[in-house]
């Protein structure tokens, strides 16, 4: 077979082993979609949702007295005038004075086939005070709204100037109501407190739209050290890395009009089946690059590899993703991926030491087996610089074959059948 025919039957063989890795890509993300539409259900009836957990909400309602006069016609025709006293009803929602929050979120993750879930225990406690400014007398209600309906809520607190409202849910029980007198000047102290169990998120809402945060304090406390907040909420005001890895944050405003509100996205690992499906989607530029290598090294050496050593190989790469995909779901993604990098170098070198020989198998196949399919694979879980890492190898990959034919005839490389050479 002359040096074109043998390109294109290569070319043949990746094209092949592309086709297999879209297949395996689409089958491993429907199966980690599928598992996790089945168990995410599960998951938050036994953890909870996210969690957003709303300021205590107050509304001031005083009624006042007004004289007023209306017209009646008697029996006998005649009109007379009549005075009465009506009393109206009239409601405001004030603000609140002062706020101290101090909430602890631990990370728990949890892990079911090719997913993991982000799950969290949240401790809350707050102090919050109201000052009556107005003239008038009348009632305060105070409701505090707890953010899930179907979690679970221990050592619940709320109480309205030291009397306990704690059992007084409303008929939905997501809410807490309260209702106490006031009058001109008086202040009114709100304590709430809860431990619960949430997943993904914790966030507070402190007003409903565009409001005012007055002498707003919220301290954050977490057990982990990646830290991330969900878009649309405030970066805090001081933050504090502890020795054990966890962070001290803090929220600190003496007047602020915003919309905004605070919240921490809690960690998880990287997840088995988007991390399998990745891998084996990107699989075909390892195996270019792997082919690339191996071609040109066998050009220079004058080494017979037919298109069918090729195909095993392809077929040995394949079998890294392929036991990946399948293993992933039932040990940690590290020892998966050891598992498979082993399986398939393995493969590649006991079989190229029996086509060439033991030398090129274990320095040229093995290292350049180990840059391109492993070196790829691990670039997917360094976040960020994936495509800086690969970019970096493709053009280290570049300098090095033009180095190594730089003084290649190609013409008469390729006009030419492949010779065997003589046994090593």
């Amino acid at each position: 077979m002359g040096g074109i025919g043998r390109i294109v039957a290569v070319g043949m063989v990746f094209v092949v082993a592309t086709i297999g890795w879209m297949i395996l890509g689409g089958v491993t993300s429907h199966r980690s979609s599928e598992q996790n539409n089945n168990l995410r259900g599960e998951v938050e009836n036994l953890w909870g949702s996210p969690q957003a957990q709303m300021a205590p909400a107050l509304t001031f309602s005083w009624t006042s007295e007004r004289e007023v006069t209306r017209t009646e016609t008697t029996a006998d025709g005649q009109q007379r005038e009549i005075k009465e006293t009506v009393t109206d009803t009239h409601e405001e929602t004030p603000l609140l004075n002062a706020s101290d929050i101090d909430v602890a979120l631990h990370s728990d993750l949890r892990r079911k086939g090719l997913n993991w879930y982000s799950l969290y225990d949240v401790k809350l406690a707050g102090r919050f005070r109201y000052n009556h400014e107005r003239a008038e007398s009348g009632w305060l209600t105070v409701t505090f709204p707890l953010p899930d309906s179907s979690a679970g809520y221990d050592a619940l607190v709320f109480s309205v100037n030291g009397e306990s409202f704690a059992r007084a849910l409303d008929s939905q029980g997501n809410k807490l109501n309260a209702r106490v007198a006031v009058s001109a000047g008086q202040s009114v102290e709100i304590v709430v407190g809860y431990g619960s169990r949430g997943i993904g998120q914790w966030t507070y809402v402190p007003t409903q739209g565009v409001s005012r945060l007055e002498d707003f304090t919220l301290k954050l406390h977490t057990d982990f050290a990646s830290i991330d907040f969900p878009a649309g909420t405030m970066s805090p005001s001081a933050r504090t890395q502890r020795p054990d890895g966890g962070w001290d944050l803090s929220w600190d405003f003496t007047s602020l009009v915003t919309g905004r509100g605070i919240g921490m996205v809690t960690p998880t690992h990287a997840q088995p089946g988007e991390l399998a499906t990745v891998l084996a989607l990107s699989a075909p530029v390892s195996l270019f690059f792997f082919f690339l290598v191996i071609y040109v090294l066998a050009t220079i050496r004058n080494i017979d590899l037919h298109p069918m050593n090729y195909f095993l190989i392809a077929g040995a790469f394949f079998a890294f993703h392929l036991l990946f995909a399948y293993s992933a779901d039932h040990v940690s993604v590290e020892t998966a991926f050891a598992l498979a990098s082993v399986v398939s170098v393995a493969l590649v070198v006991s079989y190229l030491r029996l086509v060439v020989s033991a030398t090129f198998a274990l320095r040229e196949a093995a290292a350049a087996q180990i840059v391109y399919l492993i070196g790829f694979s691990l670039a997917h879980f360094w976040e960020g610089f994936t495509g800086l890492t690969v970019t970096v190898l493709a053009i280290l990959t570049l300098f090095l074959l033009m180095q190594l034919t730089g003084r290649i005839q190609w013409s008469q490389v390729l006009s030419r059948p492949a010779q065997v050479p003589a046994p090593r």
